[in-house]
């Protein structure tokens, strides 16, 4: 699905309902960053980032919310980034948006709450994607010849890159009933890197 675009989404939620009859959890992770200085920053780059990775988590909440408060509740989980936590050269867009995510998310919190609907933000520092792949030069086939661990910026203090499932996990956890009194929180899987 393109989750920029609105129908799309209605689209989604209703297919979810005719095919399980009922929405528990949503996760909102679609994202793309376009790193580069403001400076060479077209509106176009500006406008495509926001829509992807802060227009499309709003959408998605939009309508997953009222069908979560038919059946008692659920679990909302958007998918932020370190880069809306702290600053980060060339992610003036990204950033922004990822903010926006953090904050909307304990904005969410509290209107899902009457509705026991919780709602939280995971913020990822490195992590071997084809998005880091692609944003450290590393694309197509020659994915497979760089090992992540040499892509490992200065600053991450466990000095590796984290997985997919390092996400994974903590995205479980906040989608389980083990996670049923957390709501409105911000969980940083970094490796440390915001410690400082």
């Amino acid at each position: 699905q393109d989750v920029t675009e609105e129908q799309g989404w209605k689209d989604v939620i209703s297919t979810t309902i005719k095919q399980f009859s009922r929405l528990d959890v949503l996760v909102n992770n679609a994202g793309i960053a376009v790193l580069m200085p403001i400076s060479d920053m077209s509106l176009d780059d500006w406008n495509r980032q926001i829509n992807v990775n802060l227009t499309s988590v709003f959408l998605g909440c939009k309508y997953a919310m009222p069908e979560m408060a038919k059946y008692g509740g659920g679990s909302l989980i958007n998918l932020s980034s370190v880069a809306g936590l702290v600053g980060l050269p060339s992610c003036v867009a990204y950033g922004a948006a990822k903010g926006g995510v953090r904050i909307m998310s304990k904005s969410l919190a509290l209107e899902g709450a009457p509705d026991n609907i919780r709602c939280n933000s995971v913020h990822p520092g490195v992590i071997w994607t084809n998005m880091q792949a692609g944003a450290r030069g590393a694309t197509g086939e020659n994915q497979n010849d760089i090992s992540p661990d040499e892509m490992v910026p200065p600053g991450v203090p466990l000095g590796r890159v984290g997985k997919p499932e390092d996400i994974a996990n903590c995205v479980l956890y906040l989608a389980s009933d083990e996670a049923n009194y957390v709501t409105g929180a911000e969980f940083t899987v970094d490796a440390g890197m915001t410690a400082h």
